[in-house]
């Protein structure tokens, strides 16, 4: 939602030819995600075959670097809420080289705290992430306004009584977005 979706050239990159790359790449990506399969363990699995030393790092870059694009009109409704005093956190699913990859990037300067499932060991739509992050909040889950493009996930945040959005594009966030801070 405020990267871009990953581009189908880095994506090819990643493939190794394998028809069956996408299906392969989001398989395990929860556990990876989680940080119960190391890279080396991931990506030998997406592939089929055992990854190491300069392949594996080529890998991790692509897939990092593929994350990394900002959506810049969903930025501009994220800024909006900033400069209207609501408070921002990130709650994302993402392996620990992404977090690392993502942590240093200018658009995400605004955004803080950050939940990376990596560092947590725990994923969305898990209830146990969206506790952990209203605790570290220190914000009762039903004054979180959550906003997420996974069905899934917006369903768990509700059911854990936070105020979920599902993002579809930046207008209709921003639409969805202030009348839930406004109501």
């Amino acid at each position: 939602m405020i990267s871009l979706p990953q581009d189908p050239a880095a994506l090819a990159l990643l493939s190794d030819g394998r028809p069956d790359f996408e299906e392969r790449y989001w398989a395990p990506r929860l556990d990876f995600d989680r940080a119960d399969l190391s890279e080396q363990e991931y990506w030998s699995r997406v592939l089929g075959r055992p990854i190491t030393g300069a392949e594996l790092a080529r890998l991790v870059r692509i897939d990092v670097d593929s994350w990394s694009l900002p959506n810049e009109e969903t930025l501009k409704v994220v800024a909006e809420a900033a400069a209207d005093g609501h408070g921002l956190a990130l709650l994302s699913n993402a392996p620990i080289c992404v977090a690392d990859g993502l942590e240093d990037l200018p658009f995400l300067a605004a955004i803080r705290p950050r939940f990376f499932s990596g560092r947590l060991r725990m994923t969305k739509p898990d209830a146990a992430i969206f506790r952990h992050a209203a605790t570290a909040l220190g914000v009762p889950p039903g004054e979180i306004v959550f906003v997420d493009d996974r069905l899934e996930n917006v369903a768990s945040a509700e059911a854990m009584g936070m105020i979920a959005i599902h993002f579809r594009d930046a207008a209709t966030l921003r639409e969805d977005l202030f009348a839930a801070l406004h109501t």
